[in-house]
Formats: C-alpha cells, sequence, structure tokens
C-alpha cells in the first residue's frame, strides 16, 4: 500500500510566515502547476483536505479529488491570519512555549500532539484503502512523518516540507516506512514536434 502526500502549492500566508486561514494559493501558482503537466501516479483513491488552498492545488494538477476532513490544516486558534512575528511580539512566551512544548496551545486550537493523533488515526484506516494520494498541508504531513517512524512529538519542527513538494510512505503489513519526503513535483517530459 502506498500512500503519496503532496504540499499544497504556495500562498502569500506562507510567504508572509503567517498562520493560516481558509486563503487561496498565491498569484500565479495555479498557472505554474498547470504547466507541469504533471502525471499523477495510479491511486485506488485520491483525497484533498477541505482548505481551498489543498482544494486549488488538486484541480490545478487534474486530479479529481474527495474532500476528507481529516486532513485539514492543523487549528492554530485565535493566531489564524497573524503572522508568527506579530504573534512573537505580543506574545513572546506563549509562542516559546508552543515551540517546545508539542502538547501546548496556548492559541485555543490544535496542539501538535493533537494534530499527530488525529493523522495517526486516520494513517490506520488508510492500510485497508489501497493506493491513495493525497493533497493536504505542511503540518498534516509531518504528522504524518513522526507516525511513520514512531518519532518523537519534539522533532515535528525538525522537517521542512516545502510547497508542493511530495512524501511518500508505504504499509507493510506491520508498519509504515518513510520511503522518500521533499521530493520536488516531477515536469512532464513533453515529446517535442
Amino acid at each position: 500500500m502506498r500512500l503519496t502526500l503532496i504540499s499544497h502549492a504556495a500562498t502569500d500566508a506562507q510567504r508572509r510566515a503567517s498562520f493560516p486561514l481558509n486563503e487561496p494559493l498565491g498569484d500565479g501558482e495555479v498557472e505554474t502547476i498547470s504547466a507541469l503537466r504533471w502525471n499523477a501516479p495510479r491511486a485506488q483513491c485520491t483525497l484533498s483536505a477541505p482548505e481551498l488552498r489543498a482544494q486549488q492545488t488538486s484541480q490545478a494538477l487534474g486530479l479529481s479529488a474527495e474532500v476528507d476532513s481529516e486532513l485539514r490544516d492543523c487549528d492554530y486558534g485565535a493566531w489564524s491570519g497573524f503572522a508568527l512575528n506579530d504573534v512573537g511580539s505580543s506574545k513572546p512566551k506563549d509562542v516559546a512555549i508552543w515551540l517546545t512544548d508539542p502538547g501546548a496551545a496556548p492559541h485555543g486550537g490544535e496542539s501538535i500532539v493533537d494534530l499527530i493523533d488525529r493523522v495517526g488515526l486516520w494513517l490506520k484506516r488508510q492500510r485497508d484503502v489501497g493506493s491513495t494520494l493525497a493533497i493536504t498541508h505542511p503540518a498534516v504531513i509531518r504528522a504524518a512523518i513522526l507516525c511513520a517512524l514512531g518519532a518523537s512529538p519534539h522533532t515535528f519542527w525538525r522537517i521542512d516540507i516545502a510547497p508542493l513538494s511530495i512524501t511518500d510512505l508505504r504499509w507493510n503489513d506491520r508498519m509504515w516506512t518513510l520511503r522518500s519526503s521533499g521530493c520536488v513535483l516531477p515536469v512532464a517530459v513533453v515529446p517535442k514536434c
């Protein structure tokens, strides 16, 4: 069983290092994705997070994805829509706690541990689905990697997931393994006439 996770394309909030809302992709991203002419791997199931940025990425890739609410981004509570620097300036202790204690949720939303637990339950349900392609968020992909590796939640911030990157997990009837992560979405080779 193969699980291919694709991080949605870049948003203006990502470029500003802001906690996301349900924002669209950044200017020109849809056109850039469409120009890739990417050929998706075969999958029995194609899923998308419910947020606009994930659905726009899926559509630009030419995929017909079913929305799965369990692939939603982390809930950043009261910090949603604000830049990390601004929150850090006004609530430095809260941000420091959030970045060092994965069980903390000073923003009133979802803690990193809660996110990892949610994604872990979703991964358990995926074992019997067959090959799955899912367009989701960097935080969700980090959580899936930690679940696959059985790694500590304290390592969450040590994984970098770029926009439009692919992470490949495999289920071998006993455990998840990480086959690759952070791979750039490949451009289709178009034969010259």
